[in-house]
């Protein structure tokens, strides 16, 4: 019962929204008459009638020289910020369009202040919040699924998980929805925090502790410090999920306002077993009944037990359990099993150490029967350990099985062992790495393809839609 609900009614009134953000309120023609908002956007060319356009500044766009734009599109108001209204002639514009300006002094915090002001229209959702160094996306994918087989659920869309993305999603909630379940991501010191203020999460679960984003945090305990920060907002009747292997959860638990609870593959008396099928996933048996898990590795098995863990918090039955297991599918660039004339595992969305080398143990742990070829790209965002994580991907590479590694990136050069050593390929051009896979690859080979999202490795077969043509 996952659910998106209804679009049409009005969400808040512009008097309401310029009140709970401590704004002013500048309407004209037309807008005086209307009650106020029936969706958000940041993004001029999907404003449509009736909906608040967030104008927010940019490294490279200023949102606010698209509120021309966004109001000629249909919307209603633009959320602005006080000292634009003469850089962008923002009183004229509204004025000629007869729409609202509501006029705050930061418009990402006025967004983020309005998501949280939304959010408490609905007091009886059961919110969740996800965050970790990976397996986010597909943990909240695989809770959603779980839940909503019994539950009226709504959760944000793909990766809409960061400082803007969240706020945008939180405007989904309708009165149908019983369980709200929001992916947190972050790319920088205190957006957790941010995210958790929105939010105000009953539940918050971390799938893990790695190295993503250690470039910008800094070190682990920095990044432990951060992640927590999901746990901040508890008032002592939150309830805290943490990974019972992870060797940090003494300290990802100290200070928690809540309950704390650490879940793995020991800690539920229903797990009846877990059974390898390969590339076709895991076989789980769950209070006496199997399900079969669609995405395959260790690491998806984690993120599973990390998505029950969570349900038997809500609680839903072991039907739903098993019914929502049988019903994930896999997400674009997470693992995906493509089929052709060569099976290709497309993991290429994310990559960082730790997802690396899990991505390695499961091509190393099949039993294929033809040629192994890894394509693998940049980890990035590593910052300084950068070089030393890619030095320890070459030892990885060194002894593994694979009969060619195609390598792709400035940074994974410090990977290459063995210059001149023909079992590797390294290249900066993609085009030059489409061509000597593409000359390479045959029939039955089983191919890897893992790296960082900036790498776009999925362009080395024209996309995913034609990879199964390989």
């Amino acid at each position: 019962m996952v659910s998106e609900g209804g679009f049409n009614d009005t969400l808040m009134g512009f008097s309401e929204l310029s009140l709970a953000l401590g704004g002013q309120l500048l309407s004209f023609g037309e807008t005086r008459k209307e009650t106020g908002f029936s969706s958000v956007t940041v993004d001029s060319r999907t404003a449509g009638e009736g909906s608040l356009f967030a104008a927010l500044p940019g490294s490279n766009r200023d949102g606010h020289s698209f509120v021309e734009a966004a109001f000629k599109n249909g919307a209603a108001a633009a959320l602005v910020e006080r000292d634009k209204l003469e850089t962008f002639a923002l009183f004229d514009i509204a004025e000629s369009y007869g729409k609202t300006l509501v006029v705050v002094e930061n418009a990402l915090e006025g967004l983020q202040k309005a998501a949280t002001v939304y959010l408490e229209k609905f007091p009886d959702l059961l919110k969740i919040a996800i965050t970790g160094s990976s397996g986010k996306t597909t943990t909240k994918e695989i809770t959603a699924k779980i839940i909503g087989a019994e539950k009226c659920v709504v959760m944000n869309p793909g990766n809409y998980n960061s400082d803007i993305g969240l706020p945008l999603s939180v405007f989904n909630v309708r009165r149908c929805h019983e369980v709200g379940v929001f992916e947190a991501g972050m790319n920088r010191r205190g957006e957790i925090s941010e995210l958790a203020s929105v939010l105000n999460p009953d539940i918050a679960l971390i799938t893990n502790i790695g190295s993503a984003h250690i470039g910008i945090i800094g070190n682990f305990e920095k990044i432990v410090y951060e992640k927590k920060q999901i746990f901040s907002k508890f008032d002592g009747k939150g309830v805290a999920l943490i990974p019972a292997d992870s060797p940090y959860r003494d300290l990802l638990a100290q200070g928690v306002r809540g309950r704390v609870s650490f879940y793995g593959e020991k800690s539920f008396t229903e797990l009846g077993g877990v059974k390898d099928l390969g590339l076709d996933g895991s076989e789980i048996i769950w209070d006496g009944k199997s399900a079969r898990l669609a995405l395959p590795g260790k690491y998806n098995l984690a993120n599973a037990l990390a998505a029950i863990a969570i349900a038997r918090e809500i609680p839903v039955s072991a039907g739903a359990v098993r019914q929502g297991l049988e019903s994930v599918k896999p997400l674009f660039g997470r693992g995906e099993i493509i089929h052709g004339k060569a099976t290709v595992i497309q993991d290429c969305y994310n990559s960082n150490p730790e997802s690396l080398a899990a991505a390695l143990e499961f091509c190393e742990s099949l039993d294929w029967p033809g040629r192994v070829v890894y394509i693998i790209g940049d980890m990035l965002e590593l910052g300084e350990d950068s070089k030393k994580a890619h030095e320890n991907l070459g030892g990885l590479l060194a002894g593994c099985r694979a009969d060619r590694i195609f390598l792709y990136g400035e940074e994974i050069a410090a990977a290459v062992k063995e210059p001149g050593n023909r079992r590797f390929f390294h290249t900066c051009n993609i085009d030059e790495l489409k061509s000597a896979v593409n000359d390479y690859i045959r029939e039955g080979d089983l191919v890897l393809l893992k790296g960082s999202r900036g790498c776009a490795l999925e362009r080395v077969f024209g996309g995913s839609s034609e990879v199964s043509h390989v």
